[in-house]
Parts: C-alpha cells; sequence; structure tokens
C-alpha cells in the first residue's frame, strides 16, 4: 500500500526543514527527503550569520533588508543557544565608499527593522586597542554595528527535528528519483541509501532542492525547459586565530564587495566570501586557488599580519541557488526569495528559488500562502526551536552551562559550555539530571561520548562521522585526525 501525504517537501536544506516544520505544525501530514544528511550543501556552507545585509541595501533591496533585520531579532529570541550577537566593525577606507555613505547606510540598518535587543551603531577610532594593534596604520575610523551567529547547520536540524515531533516524516539519505502528476495528486518514486526503492502520494509537492531545484522540475514537468537558477559559489577560509579580541571585520574591496573575517569556535578566524558563477556538479563542489588568493588579498589590505591560503586550517565552499533575475553581476543578482507556482497540469508544486538562512521562517509561511489549501493558521513566530527556550533570566546557551557544574567530574567544562550552546534547555537529555546523571558511556573522541552520538543518532538523524564533526558540531576542528574512523566504527556497531 502506497503511503499518502498532504504535502511532500523535496529538500533538507533549511528552506524544506522550515516548511517541513510550518506546515506540520498546521496539522498537514507531511513528508521530507533529503537524498543526503540535513544541510550537507548550501545551508551548512554560509558564512553562517543571522544578518540584515548591509550590502543589500546599495541595490535598494529594502524589502529584503526590512524583512530580514526584523527576523534577524525574532529568530534570536527563538533559538537563543545557537543564534547570538555580535559585533562588526566597518573601516572606512579612503578612496572606498565615502563616510556620509557608510553612516546613512548603517542608519538606515539600524532602524528600519524595529532593532530593539541588539546595540546600534558607533563610530570608533581604530588607533586604539583593540584595533590599533590589528589593523593597517591608514585606518583611523570605523563604525561597529550588531548582526547576529548562528549554527547554520544545527539551524536545519532543530527544524527538522520540531517538524518530527509534530508529526512530519523526515527521512534522510532518500533520493526523489520520479515524479508524476495526476489531476489530485502527485505520484513519487524514492530511493534510499541501500538503493531500495518506495513510492509515495501526495496531495501537492514543494521543490526546495537548492543547487537542484531545476532537476527536480525536469522530473515532474519534462516536456518543459527549465533553467531559472544562477548557481553562485561562495568560499571560505578558516586560520588559526588572526587577532585576540571578540570584534568581527567587515572589509571594503576595490571591486565593490565585501570581506568578512569573524572569531570562530575560539581558536580560530573565518574568513570568506566570494562571488563566482558555478557550472560544475553542485554534489562536488571546492574553493579554487583562485578564490583563496581574492580571500587573502582582500584581508591582507587590511590586517597588519598577511596571510595566504596555505595557512588556513580548514575551507569549504557552497553554491547559493539563486534566481537568475539576469544581473550582470554576480553580486548584484537578489538574494531575495522568488516562487514558482504550477498548478496548471493538475496537482500543484511549488519551487522555490533563493532565500537566505535569516528569513527561511518568513519564507516557509510564504511558501505555504502561495501554495494554499492545507488549513493552519501562520504560528511560527512565537515558538522557540528544540533547546530554545532556557527558562527564566538564562540569555544563551553559556549560561545555561552553569547550571550543569555537577558534571564536571565525568564531563570537562569545555564539553558542557559546548554542548549547552548545541543543545540548550535539550542537553539534559545528553548528560541527565543532578538526581539522575546519564552514563556517558565510553569516550569514543576526546570529550565526544557515546550518551552524545546515542542522542544525535536518535533525535538529531546523524549517521555518520561526517554529520557529527562538519554540522552537528564544529569538532572537526578540534578533534584528532583518528576521530572519524573513531566515531564512524561505533555507528558501524550500533546500528
Amino acid at each position: 500500500m502506497t503511503d499518502s501525504y498532504d504535502l511532500l517537501v523535496i529538500g533538507g536544506g533549511i528552506n524544506g526543514a522550515g516548511i517541513a516544520r510550518d506546515s506540520a505544525g498546521r496539522g498537514a501530514k507531511v513528508l521530507l527527503v533529503e537524498k543526503d544528511d540535513l544541510a550537507s550543501h548550501t545551508s551548512s556552507a554560509s558564512t553562517k550569520l543571522v544578518h540584515g545585509g548591509l550590502r543589500y541595501l546599495e541595490h535598494y533591496e529594502f524589502r529584503l533588508v526590512r524583512e530580514s533585520l526584523i527576523e534577524r531579532e525574532r529568530l534570536l529570541r527563538l533559538a537563543p543557544h545557537i543564534i547570538w550577537p555580535l559585533r562588526f566593525v566597518l573601516p572606512h577606507d579612503a578612496g572606498l565608499r565615502p563616510k556620509w555613505m557608510l553612516r546613512l547606510g548603517l542608519y538606515l540598518y539600524d532602524y528600519i527593522g524595529g532593532r530593539k535587543l541588539l546595540p546600534p551603531t558607533k563610530t570608533v577610532d581604530l588607533r586604539q586597542p583593540p584595533h590599533a594593534d590589528v589593523l593597517e596604520d591608514r585606518l583611523t575610523t570605523g563604525y561597529e554595528y550588531s548582526d547576529c551567529w548562528v549554527e547554520d547547520a544545527r539551524l536545519v536540524v532543530l527544524n527538522a527535528l520540531d517538524a518530527q515531533e509534530r508529526g512530519a516524516d523526515i527521512r534522510t539519505r532518500t533520493e526523489c528519483v520520479g515524479l508524476e502528476r495526476h489531476a489530485d495528486h502527485w505520484t513519487a518514486q524514492l530511493r534510499d541509501a541501500s538503493g531500495a526503492a518506495s513510492e509515495v502520494s501526495a496531495s501537492k509537492v514543494v521543490n526546495a532542492a537548492g543547487p537542484w531545484v531545476d532537476a527536480v522540475l525536469g522530473k515532474a514537468i519534462p516536456a518543459e525547459r527549465h533553467q531559472n537558477l544562477r548557481l553562485v559559489k561562495g568560499s571560505h577560509l578558516v586560520f588559526p586565530k588572526l587577532y585576540e579580541h571578540d570584534r568581527c571585520y567587515i572589509f571594503q574591496n576595490g571591486d565593490g564587495r565585501i570581506v568578512f573575517a569573524i572569531p570562530y569556535e575560539h581558536d580560530f578566524t573565518l574568513v570568506g566570501t566570494t562571488d563566482v558563477l558555478f557550472t560544475g556538479d553542485p554534489d562536488k563542489i571546492d574553493i579554487s586557488d583562485e578564490e583563496g588568493r581574492y580571500i587573502c588579498d582582500a584581508i591582507n589590505e587590511y590586517l597588519r599580519a598577511d596571510v595566504s591560503p596555505e595557512q588556513a586550517i580548514w575551507s569549504y565552499a557552497g553554491v547559493r541557488p539563486l534566481y537568475d533575475d539576469k544581473s550582470a553581476s554576480n553580486s548584484t543578482v537578489t538574494r531575495d526569495y522568488v516562487f514558482e507556482l504550477d498548478d496548471q497540469g493538475g496537482a500543484p508544486i511549488l519551487s522555490v528559488f533563493g532565500g537566505k538562512i535569516t528569513t527561511f521562517r518568513k519564507l516557509a509561511e510564504h511558501a505555504l500562502e502561495k501554495l494554499g489549501g492545507l488549513g493552519g493558521k501562520a504560528w511560527t513566530g512565537d515558538a522557540v526551536l528544540p533547546g530554545g527556550d532556557l527558562g527564566p533570566h538564562i540569555e544563551d546557551g553559556e549560561e545555561l552551562a552553569a547550571n550543569f557544574a555537577w558534571s564536571y567530574e565525568t564531563w570537562s567544562q569545555d564539553t558542557i559550555y559546548r554542548m549547552a550552546r548545541a543543545y540548550g534547555s535539550r542537553m539534559a537529555k545528553v548528560v541527565g539530571a543532578f538526581d539522575d546523571p546519564a552514563d556517558p558511556g565510553a569516550e569514543i573522541a576526546p570529550g565526544l561520548f557515546e550518551a552524545e552520538l546515542r542522542y544525535l543518532r536518535e533525535a538529531e538523524f546523524a549517521r555518520t562521522a561526517e554529520d557529527v564533526l562538519w554540522r552537528r558540531s564544529k569538532l572537526g576542528l578540534h578533534l584528532p585526525a583518528d576521530a572519524a574512523a573513531k566515531i564512524d566504527a561505533w555507528f558501524a556497531r550500533s546500528s
């Protein structure tokens, strides 16, 4: 017997997970399928910011910036364990954008989104500590403003987890290999990681396949030509810590673009990104030598200590599946989301193009409005994500960690702080409670015990060491080289 759903969501990135969560919370019977792990591609390859997009103001995308800034503050309230405030310093550099333009842009950035939780912009003297020993001597004035950090892949996972707890069926490592349209439903052919085939039916389909959205449309509506995407690659480098303070930098480039330098994982600095047209296989993406040089050349214009690509200890790259608005430049093509609804030949399919991590929740609301027919009301605006209900007088994961000081004898303080940031109020599901501590099991890698791996497997869809080390966490930056083999061996034993 074929399983039947109200909605089939294809794609386990932030847009697909957000739509699955929203629709499940409205009472719809939802199936999400993702051919790899959750957040395997674009959604884990971002600059990891919840932000308004300061530079989009130059392109007059005021609606997108306003919506993003409103969502920035909302998400900070709904997921304070994985989203937290940052302060960015934008140095003024003679010959680039003038001071009046920077001040005007930052004034708009402060006020068009109704900022309440975050501090406003202020002018800083770059000749004084902590910037004087970090930046080049020519840089004397800067502007410090607020944005937020996000654990991007964890944001996807928490949306999928919440969707599942509200009744959605989440199937990772399951590819939609065929779609057949009927008058009132779709039939989808699925294939899982073992190669086993199955078939489901759904009244409606959301195509949130990111870089593969045109490919999915080709399966659904093969008679038409589908060339709606512009794939733009963004790459990042991670260096050993380039400076000691906690401020981020946003550097202007001579080509009009910007490059970020962000304190990362305590011991590192994350630098990026690029905008390069991509025409290859989205499954096979790496930073190019040219991109590495571009990033280093950009930050070397500002930092006293020069760096080279060879000094990076990690790099990552992803493609942004942007709607092709025919802009001449990859930097100016819209980052706004665009929907394409096809309901003329039978059951409807809604395809999602573009979007930003910051606007995923609003995108999901708009997608369901566009698709229609699923019932229920918008509800996600005030609903915390799993682990986000930290309790009174606790603002973030670091403050929460103090409540688990009793566990330091088993788990190190650094490990407890890491888990508090990752799991928020749900970390008790891993370590237990003061009067009922959990058995941590064997220590599979330094600071990583069986209890945490069991939680990640049972609650957060993790199946491999890569899932654990690079998406559920960034332990891959901290653990020894043999950690991945040990974790994969644990999964093999425990399956």
